[in-house]
């Protein structure tokens, strides 16, 4: 008799105790389940790509797991970023911060995208086509190792790659192809007009700060803009139409 008692006891501990933990559960579930995400800093993903990946698994939605998971690192590994870093605000309420790896432009090999940074070094290798990007021609190289510079003859191009896409940047002007010649003249695409800018460095930002205003004159149009004589208070530049 002594015996059943205990074996009572016993089982009314145990069913108390999953009660208890049936109960925790249950107020962590619905306490902690994230309604609100905000997201920052992303340029190459959308925020349901990023949600997608911070949020991943069968407690992805519960921000109590993820102030675990994420406390004192951030989420690496990622193609175009350097890190993601997860905020908890609220029981229900997280925020990630992406921090987007700088790309200055992207190079075509062997059927791939190769985005370098500013120095030139090879930051991702993708397959797809990352809008925002300028394309980068008449770089020669013969091999490529992601992480490295790309083996270039004369690393100071980088610069110059780096101080035309700053001035397009700054003058709000979107093209998708640069062309640097050996010659250090540079081309600059718009669509079908083509820019001519010659490779005098002086005068650089002297022509791009007149194109916001003569781009659009020639929507729809087909050529070349000769501005390589061009500079503030002298020179001309022509549009030359293609056929």
């Amino acid at each position: 008799m002594h015996r059943r008692k205990k074996l009572k006891i016993v089982i009314i501990l145990i069913a108390l105790a999953a009660a208890v933990l049936f109960g925790a559960g249950y107020y962590i579930v619905k306490t902690y389940t994230v309604s609100t995400v905000y997201v920052e800093g992303n340029v190459h993903y959308t925020e349901d790509e990023i949600k997608a990946i911070v949020m991943d698994g069968a407690l992805g939605n519960n921000s109590l797991y993820l102030s675990l998971k994420y406390k004192n690192r951030g989420i690496e590994g990622v193609p175009f970023v350097d890190v993601m870093d997860v905020s908890i605000l609220a029981p229900d309420t997280v925020k990630i911060t992406v921090y987007e790896k700088v790309l200055t432009g992207y190079v075509q090999y062997m059927g791939t995208y190769l985005y370098f940074d500013k120095d030139g070094y090879v930051v991702e290798s993708s397959s797809v086509k990352t809008e925002g990007v300028p394309q980068i021609v008449g770089l020669a190289f013969d091999h490529v190792v992601v992480g490295e510079a790309l083996p270039v003859d004369d690393p100071e191009v980088f610069r110059n790659v780096l101080n035309v896409t700053k001035l397009l940047g700054k003058y709000d002007l979107a093209s998708e192809k640069i062309f640097f010649q050996s010659s250090g003249d540079i081309t600059v695409y718009f669509g079908d007009v083509k820019v001519a800018l010659g490779n005098d460095s002086a005068t650089l930002e002297d022509k791009l700060m007149l194109l916001p205003e003569l781009l659009p004159s020639l929507e729809g149009r087909k050529g070349t803009l000769q501005m390589e004589n061009y500079s503030e208070g002298g020179g001309r530049y022509i549009f030359k139409p293609e056929n």
